[in-house]
């Protein structure tokens, strides 16, 4: 019988469970993978831990790559065979296999692994939503860039660069920083050490920039403002350190009419149409030569716990996969 991760109340890595679960025939619209590898990421420990809510018991997981078993009634764009990936949609990837809805699924190039596929979907989207229609960015924009060496920041750094945009972005270690400048990415700013709202202006000739792109949340948002010209944007797209705290919207206009945005990838892939937009240009870019998918860490789906508790203690750098 297949075997997927799950839980039965919120809480630490610790409610995930190794269960059995029967995979039965797809119905109309929906379409039963076999998985070859799961995306880990942040989201995860969200719904995990009860930030983002769910219904119990649940599956966790909304990004994989696999082999399509069966399609149901109805699906034309995917077959039996076919290889595909996916991020978004119900809960429920950290498993062998699973019936799903077949409008998520997307064709995985031939050039691209099933690792590759699990690793880059939600990373991947989330990054050329955030730069292509979040904020636009064009050739010689300088942009703030938080965790740069982490899963999001590696693919984004790469973008950038190809893009010709000049990224500022912090880590935690030098490790951290060396990683993100083979990236592509221009500065480094250890967070942990410095002051990076200082840095920011020193490193761009004593001027604030057009944008910050942070997923960290509670204990950067602060100075990620200070960092921001009048008119600037902020784009809030993570919670790694918690949730932002309640914002007065006085704070935006006494720094300069500030734009903030909260945005989500499912907001941005929310008909067939913009999905396939978005994942074909994370294609273009990956089968081109200008992102390249670092998978650096591995784990058994059945650890999956494990791998949650190195994502949260920021153990990792790139991307990490569950392989069933």
């Amino acid at each position: 019988m297949p075997k997927a991760i799950r839980f039965h109340q919120t809480g630490g890595p610790e409610v995930l469970k190794w269960e059995d679960v029967v995979v039965g025939d797809p119905g109309a619209g929906e379409a039963r993978i076999k998985h070859h590898a799961v995306g880990l990421n942040f989201i995860d420990i969200y719904v995990r831990s009860g930030l983002y809510p769910t219904p119990l018991p649940s599956g966790l997981g909304t990004e994989g790559a696999g082999v399509v078993e069966a399609v149901g009634a109805g699906v034309t764009h995917i077959k039996a065979g076919d290889r595909v990936a996916y991020a978004g949609g119900p809960q429920g990837a950290y498993c062998e296999a699973r019936v799903m809805p077949a409008e998520k699924l997307v064709k995985l190039p031939d050039a691209i692994s099933f690792e590759q596929g699990a690793a880059m979907m939600l990373q991947g989207m989330t990054v050329q939503y955030l730069i292509k229609k979040s904020f636009p960015v064009k050739a010689g924009d300088t942009v703030l860039w938080h965790a740069a060496a982490g899963g999001v920041g590696l693919i984004a750094c790469q973008w950038l660069k190809a893009l010709g945009v000049t990224v500022i972005g912090t880590v935690s270690s030098d490790e951290k920083a060396a990683l993100a400048k083979a990236h592509g990415c221009t500065h480094t700013i250890d967070y942990t050490k410095e002051d990076f709202a200082k840095r920011v202006l020193e490193i761009n000739g004593g001027k604030k920039l057009k944008v910050v792109f942070d997923s960290i949340g509670k204990d950067t948002w602060e100075k990620s403002l200070d960092c921001i010209a009048p008119l600037g944007y902020m784009i809030s797209f993570g919670n790694a350190s918690g949730a932002v705290p309640p914002v007065a919207l006085t704070t935006l206009s006494a720094k300069g009419s500030l734009y903030v945005q909260r945005p989500t990838l499912m907001t941005y892939t929310a008909t067939r149409p913009l999905l396939e937009e978005t994942a074909n240009d994370l294609f273009e870019a990956v089968t081109s030569g200008k992102v390249k998918i670092e998978i650096n860490q591995r784990f058994a789906l059945k650890d999956a716990a494990q791998a949650q508790i190195a994502l949260a203690s920021r153990q990792t750098t790139g991307s990490t996969v569950l392989l069933p």
